[in-house]
């Protein structure tokens, strides 16, 4: 019996079995954090979770129901197809709803392998099972007949009662006669009151036992709204809508025992099956057991004789011929660990997958995460971090106080990374490896938006409250209502901004859609749908566990993940060693002062995590010496450390100011000037001066960084004073000669620190990386550069910047040539950097790989000879037009105006040549008879014609590579520019900007594109790209200030634009324009200097003189002043009444240069003055 409680007057059973989560994507919305109390107060003791077709929240629900003392059943309401799961015809093919729990392990297999199908085989905008896969799969399970959506109320609706019978005897024929159940639901709608007498009658009839359900969606009987704000979200429609497709009642909530049994106090046996049915029901996950795949050694070896001898053959490579006792015993005692613990074969997998790559030439990482301080793996290859030297721990990693399994995150060539993955595919078994699933949760700012649109409140309000919430990682809205004081004021004085964000409060952190892990991989020993149910995206299997649940579920998972810097090295070192066959990144000198040099400089644009203008300042004020200097960096430059960078400069540069609280912390952190850095420090602090084990440091460091202050405090004892619990004895900080005050005080600064802590060995894998891209650049310049714009080609702002930077490093970047470029940038022998041809637009990669190959027997000669020899791959005249535009062929001898117009004429002769030979080949008599054929030309004349103006050549570059190759439409206003703009487009919209939302600026550009849309008032307005020497953004020009300023933004033109910035979190920073103006035709005597804002220097007042209110200027004079909106007063002298009239506050003008020459034309110089 159930305890007798408020909502459960006498004591009776009942259990929901039909319940949405959260994850029932944008429909269910029952959190599982706050279902597990309201079961409680409805008096229950157990509850189900049965997600539409799904089962993604499963493992988390399982959790919160164990963790409240209440019982979890598992199952889903899965989607049954109307014929077989593989029809799929329109307007034919539906499906009905049907409930299904597990009772035990053999219905949680049977319920994910068809779950899975449904996504696998059956999805038709739903995913779909079929009867077929019930007949193979029902074992283990109990079903209930579902919703108004199931087979027999459908059937029941339709008035086919007899339908209805058939189709419920064949479910308990099915399942059995304790396992089927006829559901009885009742929500107050006009079909519940058809359905339900009917359900009981059949029964009653058939003997099938009833059950009652009710289809919870949400929580309470108030949330019901924001289930409705929740659908709309998903169907994209407002709550003011009126085909919503919203629940007509709100019964649909989660219902206290008495409310059930009072709604079907008809037929109170269908209550008390809930009970029964939960009492069969009996699953638990199995968390904490790995399952790892089996490798197969060669040659029938014994798995771990393999690895042990991979690891010693591996320590003498990387420590030649005599290594150091201290190492051998290290890797003795690893060894012995990795044996212990189960993970043999989780190193050879992982070493199988980065020995293949590496054996591909497919370029591996040094390393990331914590895995680096393994000599084992370091060894075998796994990794390229030495350990020993940078003082990394293995127990970081794996801990033999810790059953949690290890994970090697592994960086890839992005290019190429999909290929390590197919490999594991075909190694594995394609149905043995799945990609993680990931969803996309409402964070703070977006929930505002996304219920602000469906409450239909306009657009720029919503905003306005969005963006009061704070732009700061982990922000919530209870936590914005803190901090921002605005945000505050107006939840507590606007009614609507109150319910908007108590409305957001309520779908912060649900899940909003699923996705795929950008680089998560599990790998398991029997086909993935043994153990977990699988989704689909883009027609890949995916988990429907996330990340961290299928690491409790004790299933391997690896990371994958593609680097965008390794693709860089690899090419950089491929070009150098052309000039210098012995270049090898692998052979690096990591104490080379010139590149230590370099990065003192903050020379860091283009350089692997030490880009920001923040990371350039801290550089110059460090003057790194070595990697380790690069590492703390590394671990300092974040939210929360930041705070230590000043302490660490000082001490670096005066280090007798450093004071240790006691000696023994003198050797642990003199690599860090005196400052814990590292989590590795903090275990290293535990172990050395308190006795700990490396296993008890590393869980009291994880339980410092999650904040578990009941831990924290027993273990400040243990550190103190020491321990003398059997298997964890210690001696503590006191018996080492340290008193307990100071003792306290190193606890204390550790515990403060210890949630900032970095992992030391992700530092130092990015550091090893920062410093390969740092020495390529610093030696190897035009290399590296190249490499580095080939790997940002589709990303013009990027490629912008950094031929900004070799302009800088005194690198020239030329146009392409069919005679030299590759498909990538690349560097010539005189360190100029040559365009790539798959920088030019409609020229396709096959035929670049032509251009390439067929110019190795001998260079192409004029164009007439490309088009030859190029004939029948892919050449088309749009392609020869593009490369000659991207001046491709400019060495030739003829301009680009005569090869344009010369491309006809030549692909026309080469194709009647082509057909010519063919036909000749067939004309066997005259060759016979030797009759001479005239030999098909091997030239053609091409006609010189003046060359396209340089403003022609620009603009035919941009359209044709995205780019000006040959030079800038700026180049020549340099000087101007810099006096005139107050902002440039990088510190607008780059990585560093500062610019507030709103905030005036003036921007020299050239207009690279516009796009024109029609607003709903049906007035023109434009989307207009513009960039300038750092960068490109997108301009905003409304309708009143495009009739103006129309003729100003002519492609190519170099414009001053004065505007407003508009920021948005989710997409680039636009310009929202006020005025735009030919560069040509700008007075800076207006402005001061161009640096202040010319209106705010301007006249107090404008005067003007009309000659009366019915003259045809008025009108335009008002619509002038409309569009020049302002701060300054407009007095208006009408001549044929002499008065003087003061213009209405929404006339207000700016008093902008151009206000004034437009006023001026229309009425004369002496009608217009300003005082």
């Amino acid at each position: 019996m159930s305890e007798i409680s408020e909502n459960n007057r006498l004591g009776r059973d009942f259990v929901h079995l039909h319940i949405h989560t959260e994850y029932s994507l944008l429909d269910g919305a029952c959190r599982i954090d706050q279902l597990m109390d309201r079961v409680k107060e409805c008096g229950q003791t157990a509850i189900a979770c049965t997600d539409h077709g799904v089962m993604y929240g499963c493992v988390q629900f399982y959790k919160a129901a164990k963790k409240a003392g209440i019982k979890p059943i598992i199952g889903c309401e899965v989607y049954v197809a109307t014929r077989s799961r593989f029809d799929k015809v329109n307007k034919i093919d539906g499906n009905n709803h049907l409930i299904l729990l597990c009772k035990n392990e053999t219905g949680y297999k049977n319920l994910i392998k068809m779950v899975s199908a449904g996504f696998v085989e059956g999805f038709y905008s739903k995913p779909r099972i079929d009867k077929e896969l019930l007949q193979q799969y029902h074992e283990g399970l109990i079903c209930l007949s579902a919703c108004l959506a199931g087979e027999i109320p459908q059937a029941i609706l339709a008035g086919d009662y007899d339908h209805a019978k058939e189709a419920a005897l064949w479910y308990r024929d099915l399942f059995g006669e304790e396992n089927y159940y006829i559901e009885l639901q009742d929500h107050g709608l006009k079909e519940d009151n058809v359905v339900l007498p009917q359900l009981i009658k059949l029964a009653r009839e058939t003997g099938i036992p009833m059950v009652a359900t009710n289809d919870s969606h949400y929580l309470r009987k108030e949330d019901a709204k924001m289930q409705g704000i929740l659908l709309c979200i998903q169907t994209g429609k407002t709550i003011q809508d009126a085909d919503r497709m919203e629940f007509q009642t709100d019964e649909f909530y989660v219902k206290t025992t008495d409310e059930m049994y009072d709604l079907f106090s008809m037929v109170p046996e269908a209550c008390e099956n809930t009970a029964k049915i939960a009492e069969q029901c009996n699953f638990d996950f199995d968390f904490g057991h790995t399952k790892i795949p089996y490798y197969k050694a060669p040659d029938g070896m014994d798995n771990q004789k393999f690895f042990e001898k991979l690891c010693w053959d591996g320590l003498e490579r990387r420590y030649g011929p005599n290594v150091p006792q201290a190492n051998k015993d290290r890797l003795e005692y690893e060894i012995g660990v990795v044996k212990k613990m189960g993970y043999t074969n989780y190193y050879l997998i992982v070493w199988d997958y980065v020995n293949y790559a590496k054996s591909q030439g497919i370029p591996v990482g040094p390393g990331r995460g914590s895995g680096a301080g393994s000599i084992a793996a370091y060894s075998v290859g796994i990794t390229d971090i030495d350990p020993i030297r940078y003082n990394l721990i293995f127990e970081r990693f794996l801990n033999p106080e810790r059953v949690s399994m290890p994970d090697f995150d592994v960086d890839f060539c992005y290019e190429r990374r999909q290929e390590v993955i197919d490999y594991v595919n075909r190694k594995y078994g394609a149905d043995h490896v799945a990609q993680i699933v990931t969803f996309g949760t409402m964070a703070a700012r977006n929930a505002i938006r996304d219920v602000g649109r469906v409450m239909g409140i306009p657009y720029q309000q919503v905003d306005t409250v969005a963006k009061l919430v704070p732009m700061e990682l982990k922000m919530t809205l209870k936590r914005a209502l803190e901090v921002s004081t605005e945000l505050k004021a107006l939840y507590d004085t606007d009614p609507q901004v109150t319910e908007l964000i108590d409305t957001a409060l309520k779908v912060e952190g649900m899940p909003r859609h699923a996705s795929t892990h950008a680089a998560g991989v599990v790998i398991t020993p029997e086909p993935t749908d043994y153990y977990l149910p699988l989704a689909t995206n883009d027609g890949l299997p995916v988990t429907q566990f996330n990340m961290t649940e299928i690491e409790e579920l004790g299933l391997l998972k690896m990371d994958f993940l593609g680097l965008r810097t390794l693709t860089v090295i690899r090419d950089a070192e491929l070009a150098v060693q052309k000039q210098h066959p012995e270049f090898s990144i692998q052979k690096l000198d990591y104490d080379d002062p010139d590149t230590y040099k370099m990065l003192g400089q903050g020379d860091t644009e283009g350089v692997f995590q030490l880009e920001s203008s923040g990371m350039k300042q801290v550089l110059v004020g460090l003057q790194p010496q070595n990697l380790e200097d690069v590492i703390a960096l590394i671990s300092l430059y974040r939210p929360g450390p930041m705070d230590s960078i000043p302490t660490y400069l000082r001490n670096r540069h005066e280090p007798d100011k450093i004071s240790y609280k006691t000696p023994q912390l003198a050797h642990i952190l003199d690599v860090t000037n005196g400052c814990i850095v590292y989590q590795e420090q903090v275990m290293q602090i535990f172990r050395e001066l308190a006795g700990f084990s490396f296993g008890q440091a590393d869980n009291v460091r994880r339980a410092m960084s999650k904040k578990k202050h009941a831990v924290m405090e027993a273990e400040r004892e243990h550190f103190v004073h020491g321990c003398t619990d059997p298997g964890n004895e210690c001696p503590g900080c006191v018996a080492n000669g340290i008193s307990e005050k100071v003792a306290n005080e190193i606890y204390d600064e550790m515990s403060s620190f210890a949630s900032y802590a970095f992992n030391k060995s992700h530092a130092a894998c990015y550091a090893y990386v920062a410093f390969q891209t740092a020495y390529l650049k610093c030696h190897y310049p035009s290399e590296f550069m190249a490499a580095l714009l080939t790997s940002v080609l589709d990303n013009t702002d990027k490629v912008i910047e950094y031929s900004g930077e070799c302009a800088r490093l005194g690198i020239k970047v030329l146009p392409p040539d069919v005679n030299v470029s590759n498909g990538g940038f690349t560097a010539d022998d005189k360190g100029q950097i040559r365009f790539g041809l798959n920088a030019v637009k409609n020229v396709g990669r096959n035929l670049i790989e032509r251009v390439v190959e067929a110019r190795k027997e001998k260079p192409y000669t004029s164009l007439y000879d490309f088009c030859k020899r190029m004939h029948g791959n892919e050449l088309n005249r749009r392609a020869v037009e593009c490369l000659i535009k991207a001046g491709a062929f400019d060495h030739m001898g003829y301009n680009r105006h005569s090869l344009v117009e010369a491309v006809e004429g030549i692909l026309k002769s080469i194709e009647s040549d082509s057909r010519r030979n063919l036909e000749g080949q067939l004309d066997l008599f005259s060759v016979m008879s030797g009759a001479a054929e005239e030999a098909p030309a091997d030239s053609y004349e091409i006609r010189t014609l003046p060359e396209y103006s340089h403003t022609e050549l620009l603009q035919q570059e941009k359209e044709v590579s995205g780019l000006y190759l040959s030079g800038h439409p700026l180049d020549a206003y340099r000087e101007k520019s810099a006096r005139i703009g107050s902002h440039t487009i990088k510190s607008l919209t780059g990585e560093d900007a500062r610019v507030q939302d709103g905030e005036k600026v003036r921007v020299v550009c050239a207009v690279v594109k516009n796009r024109m849309m029609t607003t709903k008032s049906n007035s023109m307005m434009a989307f207009t790209s513009v960039e300038d020497l750092t960068g490109t953004m997108e301009v905003i020009v409304f309708p009143k200030i495009l009739d103006v300023f129309r003729d100003a933004i002519q492609e190519n033109a170099v414009v001053v634009i004065d505007g407003r910035l508009s920021v948005r979190e989710d997409e680039a920073s636009k310009l929202v324009a006020d005025s735009i103006v030919p560069i040509d035709q700008y007075d800076p005597s207006r402005p001061q200097n161009g640096r202040q804002d010319p209106l705010k220097k301007a006249a107090k007042r404008l005067y003007i003189r009309l000659p009366s209110r019915n003259c045809p200027q008025y009108a335009k004079v008002i619509n002038l002043l409309e569009i020049f909106d302002g701060s300054m007063p407009v007095i208006l002298y009408l001549e044929d009444t002499r008065q003087k009239l003061a213009a209405p506050r929404r006339l207000y003008t700016s008093g902008h240069p151009l206000l004034f020459e437009e006023l001026e034309r229309l009425l004369g110089n002496s009608n217009v003055a300003t005082k």
